[in-house]
Formats: structure tokens, sequence, C-alpha cells
């Protein structure tokens, strides 16, 4: 396996996992169910509204690190939030809570159920390990919800050392996150590749390691225009790491 390295730590949602690239679609079921109660707002402006304060909620690392363990909790925020930007802008009072809290709920049911795998994961996990590459998936969030989907889409044995971190206490871009992980598989940061979909903790945060940081574009958005974040590698297809395997 000249062209690859010993290691590769692995994030999961939306990098093994098509976790959150869903999100739109999901909402517009989820809205266009509840039209009658989100009325006289347009499931366009209410799906907007929630949108919009999603991004703010998770754009800070602070509020990030506080609402990913209570997902559910964060949903609920977030939908709350929404209707009450709708209502501060001139629109009607949002609907009772219960009404709003089911929405959120019925997101979330819709997200958990629809989570899969992104076409050629198992595969190349798999050849990956006949190759002899050591295999860490490195994934934060809470541990209950994140350990079901390690379980529901078996991925225990499929990785030399699972690191979630709603059990460690840790989490990337914590240092801490990507050191723990490579101490454990016995490799540093010249012999290890990062992968995953988060330009800061899967590309900045690594590089600040000397970790070959690759940007996974599992839907084909490309950088942000404005980006001034450069991964040494960019993928669209967890199959394409099987390249330099040649």
């Amino acid at each position: 396996m000249p062209n690859l390295p010993r290691a590769i730590l692995l994030d999961l949602d939306d990098t093994i996992l098509s976790a959150f690239g869903q999100a739109p679609s999901q909402w517009q079921r989820v809205i266009a169910a509840h039209a009658d109660h989100v009325a006289p707002h347009t499931p366009e402006q209410v799906i907007e509204a929630i949108q919009t304060y999603s991004r703010y909620l998770w754009a800070d690392e602070g509020r990030h690190k506080d609402w990913r363990h209570r997902i559910g909790e964060a949903r609920r925020h977030i939908v709350t939030e929404a209707f009450a930007e709708l209502a501060s802008s001139g629109g009607p009072a949002p609907p009772d809570r219960d009404v709003v809290h089911a929405i959120a709920d019925r997101f979330n049911e819709i997200q958990e159920a629809e989570l899969r795998m992104f076409p050629g994961s198992h595969e190349t996990l798999d050849r990956l390990k006949e190759l002899g590459v050591k295999l860490a998936l490195v994934t934060n969030g809470a541990a209950a919800p994140q350990r079901k989907k390690v379980v529901r889409f078996a991925l225990e044995h499929r990785f030399d050392h699972i690191q979630i971190e709603g059990e460690h206490g840790f989490g990337k871009p914590e240092e801490q996150a990507y050191l723990h992980a490579m101490g454990t598989l016995g490799v540093g940061p010249k012999e290890t590749w990062m992968v995953g979909d988060n330009l800061e903790w899967e590309v900045v945060a690594p590089q600040r390691l000397g970790i070959f940081a690759i940007w996974y574009d599992g839907y084909g958005v490309g950088l942000p225009p404005d980006s001034t974040i450069r991964p040494d590698r960019i993928i669209r297809s967890l199959p394409e790491l099987l390249e330099d395997a040649a």
C-alpha cells in the first residue's frame, strides 16, 4: 500500500452516513403536512425561517457544542425561534407550543428514519482494513444516538478505534480528539489522514497538527466561494480513497 497512510481518522455524519444533507426536502414534507397549522405563513416562508435560524445556531462553535448533545431539544428550539422571528417581522403569532414541538419532533423522526450509508462506504472500509490501514471513527455528538448509528450500520467491527465525543468527554476541533485517536492507533500525524465534511473540524484543526486533511464533499457543493481554507485533497465519495492503493 505505497500510497496509503498507516492510519485514517474518519468522521461519521455526512461522511460515512448521509445525514443532514437531506434536511431541505425533509423540512418541506414536514411543513406541508402541517400547512393548516402554520397558515397564513406559506410553507416556503416557514422553511426559510427554520433554515436561517438553524444556520445561525450551528455556525458558532460554542452554541454548536452546547446543543449537539441535545439534538431533540435543539430542533424544538430552532422551530420555536423561527416562528418567533416570523412574528417579530410583522407576521401573526406563532402556532401553539404543541404544534411547534410536533413539527420539530416529526422532522427528527424522518431524519433518523432516512439515515443511509453513502454508496461504497462499507466496501471502502473493508478494503482499507484488508490493506492494513488502521481506522478510527472520530465523531462528535451525544453518546447514545451516535452509538446507535454505529450499531445500526454495522460499523463496530470495521474500526480499530471508535471515539464518540459523548463517551470520551472531548471532541473535534479540540486537539485532544485527534491526538487521542492517533495515540490509540499508535501513529503520528505524518502517518495519518483525516477525512470528513466539516472544514473546521476535519481540515483546519487536523492540518495544524500536521495531519493530511481530506475534505469530503459528498453532496458536490464545492468549497464556499469566499473560503480561505485549503484541504490537502477533496473527494466526493469514499471509494476515491482506494485510488491511492494502486
